[in-house]
């Protein structure tokens, strides 16, 4: 009985061991999934109106990049991940970006206007993404868009949502002045001859009463740069030189700073333009005080709210077909020293580029994507003049490094071409040399990433 008894605990042993052996096996390999190491990045956007055909309560950039990213997470297989969503003031936006680089805050993906994020791409923290960038990306997306995210021929960022900047006219106030002729009735963007800009604006301060103007025109902050400096190229000048510096010196140059001018002389624009702003012009034009202002499709959804009866003009050109500025929205990826996260960082950028519900979202401003397109041509029917309208845009930066800094002293020149007190040549030279102080000194601490 004793062998037995021996026996019987042994198998019991045997048996007890093994269920354990297994189950512990079993509990392992569960735990060490349930433990799989999360990499967790952090995706940042400042406080940016966005609209999207694809999702009507969709009113923000913050909203669009929390939706990206739950798609992002739930999808991804290369390991598990966690996309960090953080949004910020664009008061905030140096210390959110600059400020937090390899700190457990840094940004590794931003999505911003190009205008602000494009002077990142010069601290050598911003990677080329020509890596994530397949055939089919490319030919979905136009190639001025690719220009205006290309340095030294590798692209920086990556091309979401387009906006122009074009004027606006109000119909009412043409038919006042007699313009009748120079009214479309279509849903285009027309393009006036110089000479035809001249007639109008006379036209409009003889017949418009007093205290109305015939065009806007602001020089009290940075706001006016983009719309100023697409007038300045009026005359033929391309307002930048083969090395990314302004060059504003030239007959054409010196011809648009006099135009300005002579327009100011003639109290075609707002009364001291030199102490206005853009959202002055912006009151003038809604109080009927204003005859052309700036539009773009975020604008030309709240003016169509009033009962203002308008109609759309690119900014002058010698060559008569006129100009618009040219605005993007995109993204750009931060190597802040960890691979994982460089890695997980630009496939969320490229997974936005090949997903579909993530690339819908651009429906409802000026998509990038040729494909979003044509899908939402229904829906997008009042965008369509921009995007027949693109031929005629350009990139107002330059890809210039400091540009905020450009913006901060040009303003200050413009005052001094609405003073009168100096020559056309001498206001071009002004132009021309703060602004490139500040595009050198941008040039002198450039660093792109190696």
């Amino acid at each position: 009985m004793t062998k037995k008894i021996v026996i019987i605990v042994l198998v019991v042993l045997i048996v007890f061991g093994l269920g354990f052996g297994v189950y512990s096996l079993v509990n392992k390999n569960s735990s060490s999934k349930e433990e799989e190491q999360e990499i967790s990045i952090t995706v940042k956007t400042p406080v940016l109106q966005m609209a999207s055909c694809k999702d009507e309560n969709l009113n923000d950039s913050y909203t669009f990049v929390k939706e990206v990213a739950k798609i992002f997470e739930e999808q991804y297989k290369k390991a598990k991940v966690k996309v960090n969503v953080v949004q910020f003031e664009k008061s905030e936006e140096d210390d959110q970006i600059i400020g937090c680089y390899n700190t457990p805050q840094a940004t590794d993906v931003l999505y911003e206007e190009y205008m602000n994020m494009s002077t990142y791409v010069h601290t050598g923290k911003v990677v080329p993404l020509d890596d994530i960038i397949t055939d089919e990306i490319r030919t979905d997306i136009d190639e001025s868009y690719w220009e205006n995210s290309t340095l030294n021929g590798k692209v920086y960022m990556m091309p979401y949502l387009g906006m122009q900047n074009t004027l606006c006219y109000n119909k009412e106030m043409f038919r006042t002045a007699g313009l009748e002729k120079y009214i479309s009735d279509e849903d285009i963007i027309q393009s006036w001859s110089l000479e035809d800009w001249d007639k109008i604006l006379n036209a409009l301060y003889k017949k418009l009463p007093e205290n109305v103007y015939p065009m806007m025109m602001y020089a009290k902050n940075e706001m006016g740069d983009t719309h100023i400096m697409t007038i300045l190229r009026s005359r033929g000048c391309e307002f930048f030189d083969d090395e990314g510096k302004i060059k504003l010196t030239t007959p054409e140059g010196i011809e648009a700073v006099q135009w300005l001018m002579d327009c100011n002389k003639k109290s075609y624009f707002p009364k001291n333009a030199e102490n206005v702003e853009i959202n002055d012009c912006y009151e003038l034009f809604m109080n009927g005080q204003l005859a052309i202002y700036i539009n773009n499709a975020v604008l030309n959804a709240t003016i169509k709210k009033s009962d203002i009866d308008y109609g759309y003009v690119n900014f002058p050109s010698v060559e008569g077909n006129g100009f618009c500025s040219t605005f993007l929205t995109g993204f750009e990826v931060f190597d802040n020293d960890d691979e994982k996260k460089l890695e997980v960082a630009k496939d969320f950028v490229k997974f936005i580029y090949e997903n579909e519900d993530c690339l819908d979202y651009s429906a409802g401003a000026l998509p990038c994507s040729h494909k979003v397109a044509v899908k939402y041509a229904e829906e997008l029917k009042e965008i369509q003049k921009y995007i027949d309208n693109i031929k005629n845009g350009w990139n107002f930066t330059g890809n210039a490094p400091a540009w905020r800094n450009v913006r901060a002293v040009f303003h200050n020149d413009i005052k001094e071409l609405l003073y009168g007190e100096k020559t056309a040549e001498k206001v071009a030279k002004l132009i021309e040399d703060d602004c490139n102080k500040e595009i050198e000194e941008g040039y002198a601490s450039s660093k792109l990433h190696e």
